[in-house]
């Protein structure tokens, strides 16, 4: 790969969320590694390190030492600009889903200039709802849907060699607009969700409903939207103002 390619690639994190069996960390290194990838990133591992995860990385054993370790994914993706789930297919959480090619040219193009993170869960459960909603979009390998089992670190390989693809690609990635302010980071949209969830309690909009469900759909609306660092910033002065009415309000003393 170029220069270029190789810094789209360095911006590129591979995130394993509670990975249970430590050999498995280090054969998804060799799958990295395979395919030019060096950013591990393991969210609350069950055993690690471990000598399974040096004896299975077989010479990537500089991407498994070199490994951050986090305890949330909140953390894991604080400062990404795109994350994507690799999870099978499900209707518990409404994302878009994408074919792994799709998925890799969509990595590609955001990493261009941002922290992008393709994130994979746990090998028997997979991601949580709510670390899927932590998520942009999902990526959904289509497997043989009689027999649809697939290793963690055989997931881990099919991404990969994806993205290597999409990076060897002749077609550029697209560059961000000069006028376009950074997209916002994965922290920055996630203190915006608690800020909005806390004024929609203020002003009384669940009328005693389970906010769980306003609450999913709200994230999918802003996630989708693409917002930037100054539209977070504006939405997050509305809300300010909001709760500031809200509690106004509820000091006025009632009339009669």
């Amino acid at each position: 790969m170029d220069n270029d390619s190789d810094a789209i690639a360095g911006r590129i994190r591979i995130v394993l969320v509670g990975t249970q069996h430590p050999g498995n960390i280090g054969a998804a290194a060799r799958a990295m590694k395979t395919m030019g990838l060096g950013r591990l990133v393991l969210v609350a591992p069950e055993r690690f390190p471990h000598a399974d995860a040096q004896a299975m990385a077989a010479g990537a054993d500089d991407v498994v030492a070199g490994a951050d370790r986090c305890d949330t994914l909140a953390e894991a993706i604080g400062d990404c600009r795109l994350v994507l789930g690799c999870t099978a297919r499900s209707r518990r959480i409404a994302l878009e889903e994408l074919a792994p090619r799709e998925a890799a040219l969509r990595l590609k193009a955001a990493a261009a200039t941002e922290q992008v993170a393709l994130v994979f869960g746990r090998e028997r459960t997979g991601l949580d709802n709510e670390e899927l909603q932590l998520c942009h979009a999902a990526v959904h390998i289509q497997a043989n849907p009689a027999y649809s089992s697939l290793n963690l670190a055989a997931a881990v390989q099919v991404l990969c060699y994806e993205v290597r693809l999409a990076l060897l690609s002749e077609a550029p990635a697209p560059v961000a607009h000069a006028h376009r302010e950074t997209q916002a980071s994965h922290a920055q949209l996630e203190g915006f969700f608690s800020q909005l969830a806390e004024t929609l309690e203020a002003i009384d909009f669940h009328k005693g409903r389970a906010p769980d469900s306003a609450m999913r759909k709200l994230r999918r609306i802003f996630m989708r939207s693409g917002l930037d660092a100054r539209e977070v910033r504006l939405l997050r002065g509305v809300l300010a103002d909001a709760q500031r009415m809200a509690r106004l309000a509820s000091q006025k003393p009632e009339s009669g």
